[in-house]
């Protein structure tokens, strides 16, 4: 029997986002992969896949799942060899389907090639109309799969120069693993949208992935960060690293820092639970509030909640306790129950917060429709005041870069102002961080970031038929 599938929580959260891993030169490649991808599944829960080969074949498994549940021991056996490239999914447009899975993989001449995609292409709708003129015929709606028939065109001048011919074609965000017979080639593009590192094991294999707490779980040591613009292919010779682009401005996806990547992982240079917990202090200095104490909505707004506990000297209670066993899916509640799917994931301490002043430190309000039910929570056991500090600025641009809003009707903060936004919650008073004290707590100046959800300034701007039709991005 299927579950009934429940997203009234989960939707209402920033959603972007693909992970992927690669390993060569490992006997074991597509378990470590594997384990990588367990690091990753916070990038990704719809789908996850593995291609591995051993130099003269590959073998490919995805599903859609969680990756404890695409693979099993049997999988795994049968995707042996030195090299392997995995993928896990969250599909930002488009439909989730079994067909838009990753990584994709072709055979082209005799030759298989395959790609593993974080990001979204601005220019896909108008790149795939063109080789659909030209004959291509295409098997998903995923962006990604437009790089496979890019690349299959030029193949015939080499590997390094038909991916300097593939990518001068494509704008857009992407960190993307490409994986022939015996090589595999990490992309970063230009702007540097995604994170992308590398890698190594002590027996000498190297490890490419989105985040480093996958080079964590499986003892690989941080060699370094693919940098934007970067074509890395990696094979029997070692690694040969090109720049087949001039360098660009940086455009990191400061959403990253602020909610995407987990908090072990250092990304852009910096340490994700650190870059957090400044967030929560720089708020602390930015508002001010009487209150007897700071609690998150676990586990979002976690460590912003410690920065500020620390720095207004304000007592951290965990008010909201989170139901750590409930699982992707469950029976959806009749209307009568409406507010069920709220409290299966997290309910109030009563004793704890009848009549206090309290103050709840959220990372972000993206569409603020489960926010309203949470703070009612919070009500209903007799807390007596309510204010609500955010760990980042209103969101009130689309994105075009991967990120699951690319429309202004979606967002909260595009239509209303800050105090019908705290109306609308039921808040005492709501607190946005500013764009300025966000940057600070990165550790990076503002020149390095996209911050254009924030203030509209788009690094790259979509072609005019993005919007209106959508491919499915981050292979996605």
């Amino acid at each position: 029997m299927k579950h009934i599938i429940s997203n009234e929580t989960e939707s209402t959260r920033p959603t972007h986002e693909c992970g992927i891993c690669g390993i060569y030169g490992h006997e074991d490649a597509a378990k470590l992969a594997y384990f990588g991808l367990y690091a990753l599944q916070h990038r990704g829960q719809e789908s996850a896949g593995i291609v591995a080969g051993d130099g003269n074949r590959m073998v490919l498994h995805k599903d859609m799942g969680l990756v404890s549940e695409v693979f099993t021991e049997s999988h795994l056996k049968r995707l042996a060899g030195h090299l392997a490239v995995g993928h896990v999914r969250y599909s930002t447009t488009g439909e989730s389907n079994i067909i838009n899975t990753q990584p994709f993989m072709v055979t082209y001449q005799g030759m298989p090639l395959a790609v593993a995609h974080n990001g979204n292409l601005v220019n896909a709708v108008d790149l795939r109309k063109h080789l659909e003129k030209k004959g291509s015929i295409f098997q998903t709606t995923m962006d990604s799969e437009i790089v496979i028939h890019l690349l299959a065109r030029t193949l015939d001048m080499g590997m390094a120069k038909a991916i300097k011919e593939t990518f001068a074609c494509i704008r857009g965000a992407y960190s993307l693993l490409l994986m022939t017979k015996d090589s595999m080639i990490a992309v970063r593009d230009p702007n540097g949208f995604r994170p992308l590192c590398l890698g190594r094991l002590g027996d000498g294999a190297y490890v490419v992935a989105s985040e480093t707490c996958a080079l964590d779980l499986i003892e690989a040591q941080y060699q370094r960060d693919i940098e934007p613009g970067e074509v890395l292919i990696i094979n029997e010779n070692g690694l040969e690293s090109i720049f087949p682009w001039s360098p660009r401005q940086k455009s990191y996806c400061i959403f990253e820092q602020v909610y995407f990547a987990r908090p072990d992982s250092d990304v852009f240079g910096f340490n994700v639970y650190e870059a957090r917990k400044r967030m929560g202090k720089i708020l602390a200095r930015e508002a001010k509030i009487d209150a007897d104490f700071v609690m998150p909505f676990p586990d979002s707004g976690n460590y912003a909640a410690i920065g500020y506990s620390q720095a207004s000297g304000i007592p951290l209670e965990m008010g909201m306790i989170r139901n750590h066993y409930v699982g992707r899916t469950f029976i959806q509640p009749s209307q009568a129950m409406r507010e069920f799917s709220v409290r299966v994931k997290l309910n109030p301490v009563r004793s704890l917060l009848k009549g206090k002043r309290v103050i709840i430190v959220e990372d972000s309000i993206i569409r603020g429709t489960t926010g309203r039910s949470r703070v009612r929570a919070l009500r209903d056991v007799g807390a007596k005041e309510v204010h609500m500090l955010v760990s980042c600025p209103p969101t009130v641009n689309p994105c075009f870069y991967g990120i699951d809003f690319p429309s202004n009707k979606e967002l909260i903060a595009a239509k209303n102002s800050v105090a019908e936004i705290a109306a609308h919650l039921g808040l005492d008073s709501l607190t946005y961080l500013s764009i300025d004290g966000l940057v600070e707590a990165t550790g990076l100046g503002p020149e390095n970031f996209c911050l254009a959800c924030f203030n509209g300034k788009y690094p790259i701007e979509p072609d005019r038929n993005f919007q209106k039709d959508a491919l499915s991005g981050c292979g996605c």
